[in-house]
Formats: structure tokens, sequence, C-alpha cells
């Protein structure tokens, strides 16, 4: 309906816009003017704005207010590297130190005026930072860290002995500024472009550069198997930090009219970190709040005693043991809830209709030779991984590797990607050698890749993890001003993908949040997003519910249609049903090649796979055992315990019981809260509601040591071993009395006392999973909790740790999380089913077993037919 009309000056009559748009007008006006109150440079003006006045109030000399927002600067420079970045640099004031003696020495040797000389200064600090940064970078961690302070340290060395050209201790003065008439003005120009700095490093960090610093800070690996070159990001982040940080000492220099060495010096070399890490690393105010702290209480403790660290220091030491996210984090858990505010939350908005996922790169025909290895070979001292493995990979073709743990899967993967150097042969992709190119650029040639265990950037949001990955095959990365979410083909593809694998509907939430399957099914999103010719897929379906692996094998053998598809997985019945061509690892060597029908018929793939998944026979419970262990007294007693994440229920209301010696199966569909349970279980989760008690002692308030201490061990996902220990260092370090010795470790594990001297590091994915179950064995344990000790096992190893639960059955309580009911049910005593967080099933494990019909329903993981094939049979 149109509105009543109003009159133009000139007489003219308009109808005036309808109440809906005013409406919709208002409130963008009204988001828009809270945007600008929460942006951070409006804040910094406000706070900065603030101390200027109270100190006005009191007649206070500005100059402390000065060097207040001077060492904001300071610190925020250094935090663009610590927090968008990982890396940490203990002495950031080489940069901040030499811009000071710059500046002073364009001033004095009349280069220009005070201003000129400023910026000659920060582009001076710049360049020093390119150069320092070509040499630093090599290292990562500690050395990189300790390589920033011997560069200042050897910067102070010069400034202070070189006395005819530094001043030596004396330092340099009679710097005078000639652009400003007092210290009043200069005050205000300082706090200007501070604030200006801000907004900069603020729109750096939603630039597409500043989202690849980001993803590399969380993720190096992964960021570099997109395509983005890491070296030359974090070049770039240090020599931002660098001119931000040289134009912070820059205007020290013009504040005291002078320049001195202490700056330099060890003692001072850490004051940036100090404060970002005392306002909080994670927060892009946290320098602001820290140099405000730092200074006043410099200034207000040194005027009482000259020992004011004695003071000091125990302040520092209260924030570290009570808030590692500092001041600001230490507000969060006051009067909100914890998060980063390096960058803000919201995503793009997504469009009403989704254009359905269409990879732009499947150019190539069908059929085509994409990748090729002739002799490709691998070793590691005298354990060899990889002996002459020739093969070749077509595109349109699902080209499966399969082979038991151990058998170098993972090993050939990584040669392929990059992530590995070959110790001989040759790497042929669609027709150019690659043998030797690095990872990132084999993926902008067209090489994607997933990984075994899950590598995605957690610290970002599924929608952020997907659009980095997008963005990787785009030109503008590098860009640092523009908008990254300004990028609407990007945005597009993104949104894209996330519905192709079905995660459109928790685009906006933090990664960290997700569970493990939609985990899965993101790290899959990553790798298609980049257009790659050749998918290399490690395990994809690992971990994931039957429901989602029917989504992604549909998924994957839709994208071998267009693409090549390299494929490794576990799941023989499903690889042999959706492969074009299997090859078969053993040993580091192919024995078999061809159609899968063929493989599966090869006496070779028998005898060494296939076949040995098949020897022997579960053991079941028997009757008796079942009602010896039913009489048992209740070990663990769970009542109606609820727990969660950020304030989300995971899990609400669940009783669960087990009895000593008895074997508890934990089922459930992905995400419902197992793994959740388990962790609230042991410690490692609080409970928001309900009990748990281990005989009889309750468990509420003790720490995850504590609860190991009286029997309760945790078997993880993911096995979480110390890699650079041996199988028996890594045994000897969990060793307490009443502990089984490792002698019946050995005969529980035989395949152990054959790897005993191996470093973790260099075991398959079985033989980890048997020195964690091993560890929790010798602590000693009455109790056993295993997430998902099958995930990502061979058939054959698979039932080598099956075999050993069978024989722990009755000597140790067990919960056992496993996402397929089959592998698990004939073993155990009992079962429990979780749905949507609160058990849906619980009793004996054979009436499970027998009733198909509601495991289908409980737990989706029998098709129809298979039910009623077993239900005939």
């Amino acid at each position: 309906m149109v509105g009543r009309s109003h009159v133009h000056p000139d007489g003219r009559h308009s109808p005036r816009p309808p109440a809906r748009t005013v409406r919709r007008t208002l409130g963008e006006i009204r988001v828009k003017s809270l945007a600008l109150l929460r942006h951070p440079a409006f804040v910094a003006a406000l706070v900065l704005t603030a101390l200027t006045a109270a100190w006005a109030l009191l007649g206070a000399p500005i100059s402390l207010i000065t060097q207040i927002a001077i060492y904001t600067l300071y610190g925020a420079g250094v935090n663009l590297l610590v927090g968008y970045t990982g890396l940490v640099p203990f002495g950031a004031s080489v940069f901040f130190g030499c811009a000071s003696y710059a500046a002073a020495f364009f001033i004095l040797g009349r280069y220009g005026n005070d201003l000129v000389s400023l910026l000659l200064a920060t582009v001076f600090s710049a360049l020093l930072a390119l150069v320092v940064g070509a040499i630093i970078l090599r290292r990562r961690g500690l050395y990189f860290s300790l390589l920033t302070l011997a560069f200042s340290q050897i910067a102070f060395e010069i400034a202070f002995k070189w006395t005819g050209v530094t001043g030596g201790e004396n330092g340099l003065q009679g710097v005078y500024r000639t652009s400003f008439a007092g210290p009043w003005s200069f005050h205000v120009f300082v706090v200007a472009v501070t604030v200006i700095c801000i907004w900069l490093m603020w729109r750096i960090a939603h630039s597409p550069f500043g989202r690849v610093l980001q993803a590399v800070r969380d993720n190096e690996q992964r960021a570099s198997s997109l395509g983005y070159n890491v070296h030359r990001f974090r070049h770039g982040a240090l020599i931002l930090t660098g001119t931000f940080v040289g134009f912070g000492g820059g205007l020290l220099t013009l504040m005291l009219e002078g320049v001195y060495a202490n700056n330099l010096s060890w003692q001072h070399a850490g004051d940036s970190l100090l404060m970002t890490v005392l306002g909080g690393v994670h927060h892009v105010l946290g320098p602001l709040w820290g140099a405000i702290a730092f200074i006043l209480l410099e200034d207000r403790l040194s005027a009482i005693t000259e020992n004011w660290w004695l003071v000091f220091a125990p302040i520092l030491m209260l924030f570290a043991l009570t808030s590692p996210e500092g001041m600001q984090g230490l507000w969060q858990r006051l009067f909100g809830r914890q998060r980063w505010t390096l960058v803000r939350l919201d995503i793009p908005p997504r469009p009403a209709a989704i254009v359905p996922f269409a990879s732009s790169a499947a150019k190539v025909d069908r059929g085509k030779p994409l990748l090729q290895t002739i002799g490709l070979s691998k070793n590691f001292g005298s354990l060899v991984t990889a002996k002459s493995i020739d093969i070749e990979v077509h595109s349109g073709v699902l080209h499966s590797i399969i082979g038991p743990n151990g058998a170098g899967k993972t090993t050939f993967f990584n040669m392929l990607s990059g992530a590995l150097k070959p110790s001989g042969g040759r790497i042929l992709f669609d027709g150019s050698d690659v043998t030797r190119t690095p990872m990132h650029v084999r993926a902008r040639l067209g090489i994607g890749r997933s990984f075994q265990i899950l590598s995605i950037f957690q610290n970002l949001t599924v929608f952020e993890n997907v659009r980095v990955a997008v963005q990787a095959q785009r030109t503008g990365s590098a860009k640092m001003l523009a908008d990254a979410y300004a990028m609407e083909e990007v945005n597009a593809k993104t949104w894209s993908i996330l519905d192709a694998v079905g995660l459109a509907d928790v685009a906006a939430e933090p990664c960290i949040n997700l569970p493990h399957g939609a985990k899965r099914l993101l790290e899959i999103g990553i790798t298609l997003a980049i257009d790659s010719k050749l998918l290399l897929l490690d395990e994809p379906l690992a971990g994931l519910a039957e429901a989602d692996r029917v989504v992604v094998a549909d998924l994957i053998g839709k994208l071998a249609q267009t693409h090549g598809v390299l494929l490794i997985e576990h799941d023989i019945d499903r690889v042999l049903a959706i492969s074009d061509r299997i090859s078969v690892l053993h040993q580091g060597r192919i024995i078999a090649d061809g159609k899968p029908a063929d493989v599966a018929a090869n006496p070779d793939v028998v005898a060494a796979y296939l076949g040995a998944a098949k020897d022997g026979t579960q053991s079941p419970p028997s009757s008796v055992e079942r009602m010896a262990h039913a009489k048992a007294p209740v070990l663990l007693a769970a009542n109606a315990v609820s727990a969660g994440y950020g304030g989300s229920t995971v899990l609400e209301a669940v009783d669960l019981a087990v009895h000593a010696g008895e074997a508890v199966a934990l089922l459930g569909r992905n995400g419902v809260g197992k793994t959740t349970l388990l962790r609230g279980l042991s410690g490692t989760l609080a409970i928001s509601n309900g009990s748990i008690a281990f005989e009889d002692k309750p468990l509420a308030r003790l720490k995850p040591y504590e609860i190991n201490r009286l029997g309760i061990s945790l078997v993880p996902e993911g096995r979480r071993l110390f890699p650079n220990l041996t199988v028996v260092e890594n045994l000897q370090l969990a060793t307490r009395p009443g502990g089984i010795a490792l002698d019946e470790v050995f005969e529980l594990f035989p395949r152990l006392r054959e790897r005993r001297a191996a470093k973790a590091e260099s075991l398959s994915g079985g033989e980890r999973q048997m020195v964690a179950i091993a560890r929790a064995l010798v602590v000693p344990s009455k109790l056993i909790l295993l997430d998902e000790p099958f995930e990502g096992l061979a058939p054959a190893v698979v039932k080598e740790v099956m075999d050993a639960l069978v024989k722990l059955r009755g000597k140790v309580a067990m919960v056992i999380v496993e996402h397929h009911a089959e592998t698990v049910l004939p073993i155990v005593d009992r079962a429990y089913v979780l749905v949507n967080g609160q058990i849906a099933f619980a009793g004996d494990a054979a009436i499970l077993e027998r009733d198909h019909d509601l495991q289908a329903r409980l737990l989706g993981v029998v098709q129809a037919e298979a039910a009623q094939a077993r239900g005939a049979a």
C-alpha cells in the first residue's frame, strides 16, 4: 500500500515511503550505529579521550597518556603477529628501538622535518623487518622467539657502545619537534594516529590476507595444502608488525625529543609482549588495556619504591594464574561468555536460494591420466614404508588404496601431496614432474587432500573454514584492506559447498564446538573448495555415523564422475561397492591392482588383508558370565547427568550404571553426546547437573588425575600418545603399583613386543590403539572408558583389538563407545543407546543385537534390506 503524499518545496507531490521501508532503513541504521560503537578503533578513541580528560582535570602531565597511546600502538603491532599468526617475538623491540634511532638520525641529519622523518623511520623499520624475517622465519616456536631477542640485543650493544654515532649511554638529544607547538598538540596527533592504526589493523584482520594469517595460526599444514605459501604470509605479517611498531618507535622519539638505548635492552625487550598478554593476547584491544595497566602501575609504584617490580610481578602472576586470557578475558568471564575478539563473529547472510555445488575445475576429459608414480619409495632410516610403488590414477575414476594398518598408505599420500619428500622415484601430475614441488604449489596445480587425523581450522567458524579454502584459488588473497566478506563469488561458492556437505545450518558455529562427524564433513568441504583435479581422501568416512557415511560416500561417488579420486578407506565393503579400481598396499608394496571383484578374489589380498579380518569368531559372553556381572557390585553410577559446552546442553538427565567386570557398549548416532558422557565420567568436562559416583564415592569435585587414581582411565579418540617416546617409554610413564606388568601387555598384544623400541610417531593406527589400551591397564584401572577403539583400523587389526578386549572382560569393567553396533554388541554384556543426548535404550546387548528394526530406528546403522535379510536368516 502506498503511503500518503507530501509536498516538495517546489510544490510537487510524491508518495511517502512505505512504513515497512522506513522501518527497514531505521533498522539498518541502528545496526550500523551499533557496529560503529563496538568498533575497536572507536572504543580506543573513547578510552584515550576519557583518559586525556581525566588527566586534564587532575592537572597532571599529559605525556603519560601520550606514552600510553604510543605503547598501545607498540603492543597492537606485536599482537598482530602473536594473536593472528601464533608467532611470539621476545624482541620486537628491535623494530621499536631501531626506528626510534632512525627518526632521530633523519631529523638531526636534516633529511626532512619531524613528520617526514617519522615516515622515513617507519619505512626503515619495514625494510628491517623484511631483512630480519628472511633470516628468523626459517625457525618456529621458541627458536623464532629467541632469534628476535638476539637481534634486539645486538642492536642494543651497537647503540650502547657506538658512542660516536648513537651517543652511547647518553643517547641522542635535541631531536626537536617542529610541527607541534607543545605537548598537547602532539598528544592529540598521537591519539589520532594510534586510533587510525588500530582501524587499519582491524581492517587487515578482516581482509583476505588477515584471514589467511588466522588459518596459518590454527593449522599451518592445512593452509599449505590449500595452496597458500605459508612462509610468505608469515613474512608479510612480520613486515606489518615492523611497520606499526616502528611507527610507534618514531613517535616515542618525538615525544621524548631524544632517543636512548634502554628500549633495546633485554630488560625492556619484552615490554610490549608483556602488555599484550596482560590485556589479552586473543583480543584486539588487549594491548590497550595492558598498556594502561602497565604504564599507570609503573608510574604510581615507581614513585613509591625503586623496587616496584616486587609489587608489579605478583599482579602479573595473579593474572597468569587466574585469567590466561588477560584483563579482557577476566571481564568476559565475570560479565559475559568468553570468546576471542580478534575478529567479529558474524558471517555473510545466507542466500535465499543456495546454488548447487559444481566444481569449476572438473573440466578434464574423463579417463585422462592425471597422476603417475614411478618407483616411488620412502624410508625412515632402516624402516622402509614404501618401496617401488607404481600407480596410475585417471580422471573420472574412483581409485581406492587399501591395505592393513602400517602398510604405508598415509605415507604414500604424504609423498603425493608434498608433505613428505620421497627417498626415490618420481611423481608425475598432469604431465609435469612434481616430485620436488612444494605442497602449496601442488595444491594450486590441482592436488587436494584430506587427512587421516582431522585437519581443520579449529578457532574459525565453519563458514570461514570453507571460505578461506575457496579464497585460496582466487586472486586477491594477499589484499590487506579489502573486506574478505565482500568477495561475493567466494561467499556464494562457500554456501554451495556447505550445503553439499550438510553444514549450511551450522555455518556460524566455531569449529571447536562441532561433534566429530561434523568436523569430518567439514574437512571434505574444505578439500572440495580448492577446485582440484585430483582429490586425495585419507579415510574420509572414519568416525562418521552410518547416515553420514552414506551421504559422504554418495558425494565421493558423484565427485569421481568429474574428478580423479584416490581414496584410502578401511570400510572394505563400501570400498568394494563404490570403487572403479582398487590397489592394495602391503608392507610398502603394491600386491594387487585392478577391478574390485578381481582384487577381492586375489589370494594375496585375502591372506594379507581381507581374509585376516574373517579369521576366528567373536566370543560373546555366556549367560553365566552375564549373570555374574549383573550380580557384581555397582562400580560406577551416573544419575540424571547433564552436560554441554559454552552454555549448550548436549546430555540431558542421563542415567548409567556399570558393574564390576562388566563390558558395556555406549552407542548412538554421531553428535548425540557419547564422547561428552565419557569426558564427564573421567572429569575432563564438568557436568552441569546430576551426580556421578565411583564405588560410592562422589566424583563431582575431583580433578581428572584424582579420578584416574581411583581407577577410571580414559582411552581417548585419537589415542594421544607421546610421539617422541617409544612404546615401552609410553607405558612406563603411566605405570603405577597394581597395574599389569609389561610382560602381560605383550601377551595381550603380541605385536607390541616386536615394536617395543619404536617411537609412537612411527606406529600404525592399530599399534597406537594397542598402546593406548595397554597404558590404561598399567595405571592400574578398575574401569576403562574406550572412545572409538576401532576407528580407522583395518579389519585384521580390529580383530586383534577385539580379542584383547574379550580377554579383559570380567577382569576390568569397560564402557566402549562405537559407531557400529554390529562390531561391539557381540562382545559386551549390556548396551546403552543415546538419542539426542538422552538414553533411549538400556538393556541386554543380546536383545539389541537381535532386534535389527530397533537398531535401525535408534542408530540408523542397518539398512532395511539388510535387516530383513538377517531377520529371515
